[in-house]
């Protein structure tokens, strides 16, 4: 199973939100992150190509959806870029508390991706499920 990330949706109040904030940035150019360092686990964060692991965002708390991780590069001023998917993958609502920077996410704890079952979940407003995690419905 691959390594995931965890970051913080900063500045993003809703799933439509950073989804809109995401394809702006995709249309523009590369998408990336940058940090001081590069993890030292990255290895298993990038994987074997199309198996990576991903971000995964926190929002008001929980998990809510994630972003492929395509790999790692250099950023100006010697820093590092996390090159992600600008498409936003919805995952089954998980409580996460909030940190600065990112944190590993092993694969066994990662949320389970919304869509295809038989709840109904993937045709649901993101806005709706962001409430009903809010209030631990789903």
């Amino acid at each position: 199973m691959p390594l995931h990330l965890t970051k913080v949706a900063f500045g993003a109040d809703s799933v439509d939100h950073l989804a809109e904030r995401l394809r702006l940035r995709g249309e523009e150019g590369p998408v990336f992150l940058t940090t001081r360092y590069l993890p030292k686990r990255h290895e298993e964060v990038a994987g074997p190509v199309g198996e990576g692991g991903s971000m995964y965002w926190i929002l008001k708390h929980q998990l809510i959806a994630r972003s492929p991780i395509l790999g790692f590069g250099e950023a100006e001023g010697g820093r590092v870029a996390i090159h992600i998917d600008p498409k936003l993958v919805l995952v089954q609502a998980r409580p996460k508390r909030a940190h600065q920077g990112w944190r590993y996410l092993e694969g066994a704890d990662a949320p389970p991706d919304l869509g295809g079952d038989a709840t109904g979940l993937d045709i649901m407003p993101p806005a709706l499920m962001t409430k009903l995690a809010e209030l631990a419905l789903i």
